[in-house]
């Protein structure tokens, strides 16, 4: 079966960032009641104790208990919250009674009150179906639209992180089928609301479900230069140009400003690629970054050194399913903290879905450090917590062999 791969044209200038308006923070889903740091950081952001949000529940298949649930979590660090009945599986609504509601001026007039608005996880297609019908932009969107460019507070978590972007993944649960080619407009793809402009595209549950490779896709065929991809329990906090990580992991920065891309299966080469802690910044229009001042004190990471003992245990250079469960992350870490300047990674169908455009399509991912690469960990949890900037990615088709294996 014959793939088609659209990328979009590739431009050869390094380009400025437009500072977002407002703060946007995108959460990557699963966030914990007990993470009083992120809970608390939302309400301070929109003002302090007493601060105004509205909760919009639109994405929810339970939406009375999802939106009960993130107004309690508000409320309890101080915050005042009205729920609005903005969702077609509200019982007794639908798509229609969601719309008009979406329209009603009380609706808005509870935005224009508000500081903050908070999005909650579910299905984004309703986000979309319900709040940009066709682009449109309702009148509920629209005010949330002013609520951010008067410098308020744009929340979502999940779903709402997706629509963040001005683009978004509607429907793509297989990533190795979007890095395939797989993503087509109105089914794995389809527009956002935009709250992160138009220079940033942003994925949800990122390292828990192995996205790297249908952000790095979408990003190619709709011609993002970065990519943001956040990780459950996290958020990261947009103003102006500067991203800051806060919540129990990271998020996974992807910049394509300086990459070289060549036509046909992804194959693109020179991404920059890092990885932000709890706690870290980066600055979008200088592509710099800076590192929690606690791991600062302990010192970076000095894999350049003649010398050098790499502390981390059981190295590896290679990892056979670079698309799996928090494998990028580690695979950055053995980069970083292991016995080789570089780390190959694979992504392909052992056993290929029916639907797979390309079967024998496999791809490898090389990381490697270089001159720009710098690197921090701290004890934590899990003994490690790594800040890893500016690393290098290079990413190629491969041709499998079918089967993949045989008796021995």
């Amino acid at each position: 079966m014959t793939t088609n791969f659209v990328h979009a044209e590739q431009t050869s200038t390094k380009p400025s960032f437009q500072p977002i308006p407002g703060i946007v923070v995108p959460m990557g889903g699963a966030v914990r009641g007990d993470n009083d740091e992120l809970r608390q950081r939302l309400v301070e952001l929109a003002g302090g104790k007493g601060a105004k949000f509205v909760v919009i529940p639109t994405s929810s298949g339970n939406p009375i208990a999802t939106g009960e649930n993130a107004a309690h979590e508000l409320r309890r660090r101080g915050a005042q919250v009205e729920l609005l009945k903005i969702a077609p599986q509200w019982p007794g609504e639908n798509l229609e009674s969601a719309r008009r509601a979406a329209a009603d001026p009380d609706n808005v007039a509870k935005i224009r009150a508000a500081n903050g608005v908070y999005f909650t996880g579910g299905a984004q297609e309703r986000y979309a179906d319900v709040l940009n019908p066709n682009g449109v932009a309702s009148p509920v969107l629209q005010a949330v639209r002013e609520l951010q460019a008067r410098g308020g507070v744009v929340v979502g978590t999940s779903a709402g992180a997706a629509i963040m972007s001005n683009v978004m993944f509607r429907d793509a649960l297989n990533p190795l089928l979007v890095l395939k080619g797989l993503l087509r407009d109105g089914k794995e793809i389809e527009r956002g609301l935009g709250f992160a402009g138009e220079e940033i595209f942003i994925d949800q549950h990122f390292l828990k479900r192995g996205r790297i490779g249908r952000l790095l896709a979408a990003m190619l065929a709709k011609g993002y230069k970065i990519g943001l991809g956040i990780d459950e329990n996290t958020a990261a906090v947009i103003r102006g140009s500067d991203v800051e990580i806060v919540g129990a992991t990271g998020a996974l920065l992807i910049d394509l400003r300086d990459a070289t891309i060549t036509p046909g299966p992804v194959n693109v080469s020179n991404i920059r690629i890092s990885y932000l802690d709890n706690g870290d910044h980066y600055d979008l229009a200088n592509a710099q970054a800076s590192v929690f001042p606690a791991k600062r004190g302990k010192g970076e990471l000095k894999f350049r050194q003649p010398g050098f003992v790499p502390e981390l245990e059981n190295p590896r250079l290679d990892f056979p399913d670079i698309l799996g469960e928090n494998a990028i992350q580690r695979a950055l870490s053995q980069l970083v903290d292991g016995n080789f300047d570089h780390v190959i990674g694979f992504a392909f169908s052992l056993l290929p879905a029916k639907d797979d455009p390309a079967p024998d399509l496999g791809f490898e991912f090389l990381l490697r450090r270089d001159e720009r690469t710098r690197a921090w960990e701290s004890t934590g949890i899990d003994g490690k917590d790594y800040s890893v900037f500016d690393a290098r990615l290079d990413v190629r088709p491969i041709r499998m062999n079918t089967p993949h294996y045989k008796s021995w």
